[in-house]
């Protein structure tokens, strides 16, 4: 007896493998275009790496005037102030600056240790970002003598510290009370507008050794105009005038023993020629402090143009090298008041 057949269960049968078919095929397409979605393209750029950083620390009083142009991440700004003043439109003209101060601001007092307390308290604030890796201390009266990739390159060319360091030879800085702790041997002087590679910025911060002792017997000499709130001194020529920003970072370095680790100069210009003063008594407590009317592209040329410091104490001049070659000693330059920065800021010398 011969089997009927049933096209139907072929039909059904047919159906089926042709779906089946049609399954494995979508499967194998899909995973074809998922390998080329996942598959990197030569074309397609890695994201972008974050270059390390400089920390500009400023030190203001109140208003900023400087405008900092800058727009590829290669810089952080972090000012204090005096405690409560906020940077704004009505405080500074660049917008890098709005919301940049610390909120743990303090008074600070010219001649007190307090200049280094808040300097630690910039440094602390900078290390919390960990591509912070250059330091910069400035004032609200300096202003930049270059563009910002020039002074980018300049500063992360070098493994050092910028420090203007030299022996302090005068009388009445050195504290004997300071020793042991601080031995003579260990006394430095220079500018406080140093430059700091990240392991000395941490050492400052962490220093629970030479800060303690500036704060005891370190400061200024008092000054007559004082006399009536404090004290009148029985000789005012034998008290020790111990400007503590002046000291304290140079003599922190030697007291580790880093004295190898710095180069021994600032990046910031500052000129000390006081002769024309008409207060012998003041001359050398203070920089001098440029005008509007002094404040010319020549100035700013015979600036640029210093390749060399000479440190009298030591009878070592100090020849400005960058990358192996000689180059100009400074990237900043103070003191310029503010109508003297705003006039600055117009001219193409003060960038080039």
């Amino acid at each position: 007896m011969k089997r009927r057949s049933y096209p139907g269960r072929w039909s059904a049968k047919f159906i089926v493998m042709l779906l089946l078919g049609f399954s494995v095929a979508s499967l194998v397409v899909m995973q074809g275009h998922y390998s080329l979605v996942m598959k990197p393209s030569a074309e397609t750029s890695p994201p972008p790496v974050q270059k390390p950083k400089i920390a500009f620390l400023f030190i203001a009083r109140n208003r900023l005037p400087l405008d900092m142009g800058e727009k590829e991440g290669r810089f952080s700004i972090y000012v204090h102030s005096r405690p409560g003043f906020l940077f704004n439109k009505a405080t500074t003209q660049s917008a890098y600056f709005y919301g940049r101060q610390v909120n743990n601001s303090i008074q600070v007092d010219w001649g007190e240790a307090s200049m280094i307390q808040a300097e630690r308290i910039l440094l602390r604030n900078a290390l919390k970002d960990s591509f912070n890796k250059r330091f910069v201390f400035l004032s609200d009266s300096c202003i930049p003598l270059y563009n910002c990739s020039y002074t980018y390159d300049y500063i992360m060319s070098t493994s050092t510290s910028f420090i203007d360091s030299f022996a302090d030879t005068k009388e009445g800085r050195y504290n004997p009370k300071m020793y042991p702790v601080i031995p003579v041997h260990n006394w430095r002087k220079g500018s406080q507008w140093a430059v700091l590679i990240k392991k000395h910025a941490l050492i400052m911060v962490n220093d629970d050794t030479v800060f303690p002792e500036f704060q005891k017997h370190c400061r200024r000499r008092s000054l007559p105009e004082f006399w009536r709130d404090h004290p009148l001194p029985s000789d005012a020529s034998k008290e020790h005038n111990c400007i503590p920003d002046e000291h304290y970072l140079q003599t922190l370095i030697a007291q580790n023993g880093l004295e190898e680790e710095i180069t021994r100069r600032t990046l910031t210009h500052t000129s000390w020629d006081l002769s024309s003063s008409k207060d012998r008594e003041r001359r050398g407590w203070h920089p001098v402090t440029y005008k509007l009317s002094d404040t010319t592209p020549m100035l700013i040329k015979s600036i640029k143009n210093i390749d060399n410091v000479y440190y009298e104490t030591e009878y070592r001049r100090e020849w400005c090298r960058n990358k192996e070659k000689p180059s100009p000693c400074f990237l900043f330059a103070r003191k310029f008041t503010r109508p003297a920065v705003y006039r600055l800021l117009n001219m193409s010398a003060l960038v080039n």
